[in-house]
């Protein structure tokens, strides 16, 4: 049976502004369905390596902590732990050279330094998220942007054909109409997946500042942090 409706006929009855849109939309499915898929296995990772964290604190020292967090190259645990033990040591090595370092208190370098690998793993988890946020605003406007043309190039068909009847209505502006319904496709996943990255970065990112304050006090008194009972 011929389909005279449907994508395929809206894709050959349409103009070249009509298959941009439809284009342009298949795009930004395939961008954010891809940053969701990659996001979605950083931020797996990120918990497996969080879950470490304890084994950290079983070690007997911190070179047997590293081990047990792994040696991922974007472990950020493992990158908050070398970032604050270099700090360190980098300060107790350049005491006897005249640097402005040595103005520093020994806690507040050791916190900025920290910091700055919270900060850097912050920005690697978000990013990509932009991308999501861009497709999630902006597809339904496409859509409806392909929808308005769309009806506005079947009723100049209408109007030079002549005649102006249900049959020969409906299929063109139904076809047109098409176009927002793929623009909410568009969106909706993109919408739904930027919400659930946006709440796991926030779950791993606290487990990384509680985890740089118990490396402060580690590496300041030697000790970890007890927690409240």
């Amino acid at each position: 049976m011929n389909n005279e409706f449907g994508l395929i006929n809206l894709w050959t009855e349409g103009d070249a502004v009509t298959r941009f849109v439809a284009i342009l939309l298949l795009a930004m499915s395939l961008a954010s369905w891809l940053v969701i898929m990659v996001k979605s296995l950083n931020l797996l990772g990120a918990r497996s390596q969080a879950a470490r964290i304890e084994a950290f604190w079983h070690s007997p020292n911190v070179a047997g902590g590293l081990q047990a967090l792994g040696n991922e190259e974007n472990n950020p645990f493992r990158a908050l732990a070398l970032r604050g033990q270099e700090a360190l040591a980098h300060l107790k090595n350049s005491s006897n050279q005249p640097e402005l370092l040595k103005e520093l208190d020994t806690s507040d370098w050791v916190t900025r330094s920290l910091q700055n690998a919270i900060d850097d793993a912050t920005a690697q988890l978000q990013s990509g998220m932009a991308v999501l946020a861009s497709v999630g605003s902006t597809a339904p406007f496409v859509g409806l942007f392909g929808t308005v043309w769309g009806i506005y190039h079947a009723l100049m068909q209408i109007g030079m054909a002549g005649q102006a009847t249900i049959d020969k209505v409906a299929g063109p502006i139904g076809e047109a109409l098409i176009m927002t319904a793929l623009g909410l496709a568009v969106a909706i996943p993109a919408v739904l997946g930027y919400n659930a990255l946006v709440r796991g970065n926030k779950a791993v990112i606290s487990r990384m500042n509680r985890f740089a304050h118990d490396l402060h006090a580690l590496l300041m008194t030697g000790s970890r942090v007890k927690a409240q009972e």
